[in-house]
């Protein structure tokens, strides 16, 4: 057999160990969300049930190789080569979209790129086979795509995320009607039977389904085949005594059954996802080996579609990578940022902002909540506003985002819907299911209050365009690296290979060394006086000495039309802005736990964080307008504008040196001193400002170079005004501690 096949396939295994690594390190959250934000047990237990989970479902999982082996075409029109074509074509496509994307800052879910890259690569490599041959014609294309099977896949991705945040705010709601924020009580009495049809729905669908293709045949699965509804009874009845029983000996039932759903989750994950990873390499291993055993490498692949069963222990070696993975990943250990901010009970969700969308949907839903309140009887309303009061901030657990309730509720709903999509064998996105899933509950749990519902849904939305734009991409891209392979040849696979190799090797490089540029986040566990001094002092003086390096770089870049440094500069300070507006928000959470005879000192902390905020945006203010100017190509500063905006960034330096200083060593000696030389700069920046009026008057300067010299000397006071007033918020801050 040709060198170049190997090659191919060599090409496709390591790609595919990578997709394991990387799916897991990006979809772990999915089924550990819940557990680790309920604090249901350690993390250690939590990601021991997982791992089991995955083993089985990584064992069953077979079934679900079909989608890559026929799912989106007929392999019986396609020979062995088209064959290897297609599947390097998806698996190259796979690594350029999560580079671009990565890139671009753009959620991605493997499911949808699995999808839309074998309905790409199959599209244009049929378009190439029936081009070569003059008896065919582009009408018959019918026979190579099929249609129906991808139609099918494709509508139950898009309906998982409507149908998934729908069962999860019905269940979600119910539950909290049922047994309320304190549902202690409740629970004891019930608890058992609610406990059991999460666990009834767990047993038949994440293991009779899961299991049917291991135990076929078998008395008890014709049983279940033939009695659904009675079998379910049964299960229901005999776990509901087992909780029963096991919540007489004071055991928490509802951690039970978290670690449970965690369990199915995972088994879910592994049995659905894994096919996203390796079903493409392992369906090309199998063509490689068909080829090779009949030594004709012209032949048909009809075999794939009759043959959908998959080496077992390709596949016990695919979830053993993706339980190292779990194990060993800092980033696979975290909880989804995104996820767990939208659902949490806190309402600090500005930096999603507002969009006429959002804000759109949730006024239709105030109407539409006014109008069905007006027509409920009052007591009826009465009863469910009782269910929904909300736990005070002392009695919730801590560093938990929601109860064991929802965490139960999301586990639950997602191993359904995500084990019944299995089951039929359609490739349902474990990310668009948890993620959605868990909106609904926290709508209808009413975390999405007044204050954060407009943010939230503008987050929901973004991510949810983002997954539908992953589509597109995925499709053009493969269609477009398919055509490529087909008329390139073998120099085009070796091209292609190599460049996607290469950027596979720079993202990594790049991911990891903004990893390390990342500053940890200041963290806070308590909110005292002695908490907030070292706190403030590490953010202050880390603010400033950032804001110092950044506009002394801008100054020299916009003298010397520096796009790239620029740009650089413009980022930094947008990072530095997001950064205290993500202060701002944690301010709230803090002030509330501090006591009241350091009120005063919560006071000027506040001021300080608010004046490290204007500071960081007068910095924006700089930056975005100095790069527009020359990345747009706009004439440059004259000589006289560039003389005088020396001096002031000069001044500007020494100021922010003596204040670097003043705040690095708590010394306020200079503060006076500080006080001057900011009069001194003020009365240079207004004898610029004349200067550079009379510029304008006698139309020695353009309009753009003026205005933005007349931004930089306007947001270059304002910074300064408010460094004086940081220091001064500073010092009074740090004398009432």
């Amino acid at each position: 057999m040709d060198y170049i096949y190997t090659f191919m396939l060599a090409v496709m295994v390591v790609l595919a160990v990578t997709g394991l690594f990387i799916g897991v390190m990006n979809d772990a959250a999915n089924f550990l969300n819940s557990a680790i934000a309920s604090k249901a047990a350690p993390i250690k237990v939590i990601m021991a049930i997982a791992s089991i989970g995955i083993v089985i479902g990584a064992a069953t999982s077979s079934g679900m190789m079909e989608v890559a082996r026929s799912g989106m075409f007929d392999p019986a029109n396609f020979t062995f080569r088209d064959v290897m074509m297609l599947y390097l074509s998806v698996m190259l496509a796979n690594i350029i979209l999560l580079d671009v994307y990565n890139t671009m800052g753009l959620p991605t879910s493997t499911t949808v790129a699995l999808v839309f890259c074998l309905l790409g690569a199959a599209l244009a490599v049929s378009i190439v086979v029936i081009t070569s041959n003059e008896a065919i014609s582009l009408t018959e294309i019918g026979r190579y795509i099929n249609s129906t099977r991808a139609m099918a896949i494709v509508a139950g991705i898009l309906l998982s995320v409507i149908l998934a945040f729908s069962c999860g705010s019905m269940v979600m709601y119910i539950s909290r009607v049922i047994f309320s924020f304190r549902y202690h009580k409740v629970f004891r009495r019930f608890g058992a039977l609610w406990c059991g049809i999460s666990f009834t729905a767990i047993v038949y669908f994440a293991l009779f389904k899961g299991l049917k293709n291991v135990l076929a045949g078998t008395a008890v699965i014709r049983f279940i085949d033939e009695n659904t509804m009675l079998s379910l009874f049964f299960i229901w009845i005999a776990c509901s005594a087992l909780l029963y029983f096991l919540q007489l000996f004071k055991i928490n039932i509802l951690k039970l059954n978290i670690l449970a759903g965690t369990f199915a989750l995972a088994l879910a994950f592994a049995g659905n996802d894994l096919v996203n990873f390796v079903g493409v390499p392992v369906a090309g291993y199998d063509s490689y080996m068909m080829a090779r055993a009949s030594g004709d490498t012209s032949m048909t692949m009809g075999a794939l579609a009759t043959d959908a069963s998959a080496n077992m222990y390709l596949l016990l070696l695919a979830g053993g990578i993706m339980i190292f993975t779990l194990w060993t990943s800092k980033r696979a250990l975290s909880v989804s940022k995104t996820e767990l901010s939208l659902s949490s009970q806190s309402e600090d969700d500005g930096e999603y902002g507002s969009t006429a969308a959002s804000r759109g949907l949730v006024r239709m839903a105030m109407n539409i909540n006014s109008a069905v309140g007006s027509i409920t009887p009052k007591f009826v309303k009465r009863f469910i506003e009782s269910r929904f009061v909300k736990l005070p901030d002392e009695e919730r657990s801590e560093g938990a985002a929601y109860d064991l309730i929802r965490a139960t509720v999301n586990l639950t709903t997602s191993a359904i819907l995500i084990s019944i999509a299995t089951s039929l064998k359609l490739p349902l996105s474990t990310t668009y299911v948890c993620f959605m899933v868990s909106m609904g509950s926290s709508l209808a749990d009413k975390a999405w209050g007044r204050e954060s519902a407009v943010y939230r849904i503008s987050g929901v939305l973004t991510v949810v365009s983002g997954w539908f734009v992953t589509g597109f991409g995925a499709f053009l891209i493969a269609f477009v690296v398919g055509l490529a392979l087909m008329y390139g040849g073998n120099i085009a696979v070796i091209i292609i290979s190599a460049l996607c190799g290469w950027m596979l090797v720079r993202s990594n490089i790049k991911k990891n060394k903004k990893a390390g540029e990342e500053p940890e986040p200041d963290k806070i566990e308590s909110a005292n006086a002695k908490d907030l001094v070292a706190l403030s002092i590490s953010e202050v003086t880390d603010t400033m000495c950032q804001a110092t390096k950044i506009y002394d770089r801008t100054m020299i870049a916009v003298f010397k039309e520096n796009r790239k440094a620029l740009k650089e500069m413009q980022q930094q300070a947008e990072d530095l802005y997001t950064r205290s507006k993500e202060r701002k928000y944690n301010l709230m959470p803090i002030l509330h736990n501090v006591k009241d005879n350091e009120i005063n000192s919560a006071y000027y902390y506040a001021q300080v964080v608010d004046y490290m905020n204007e500071i960081a945006k007068s910095l924006v203010h700089i930056t975005r307008p100095c790069y527009e100017h020359i990345d747009n190509n706009h004439e440059g500063m004259s000589r006289e504008q560039i003389e005088d905006l020396m001096k002031i960034n000069d001044d500007v330096e020494i100021i922010f040196s003596k204040v670097n200083f003043t705040l690095r060593n708590n010394d306020f000696s200079e503060v006076d001193y500080i006080v001057g030389l900011r009069d001194e700069l003020f009365v240079t920046i207004s004898e610029a400002m004349t200067n550079q009026l009379l510029r304008v008057k006698h139309k020695e300067t353009s309009t753009k170079a003026s205005m933005l010299y007349l931004t930089i000397l306007n947001e270059t006071k304002t910074m300064v005004l408010h460094s004086r007033n940081l220091v001064k918020s500073q010092r009074f801050f740090l004398q009432h501690s």
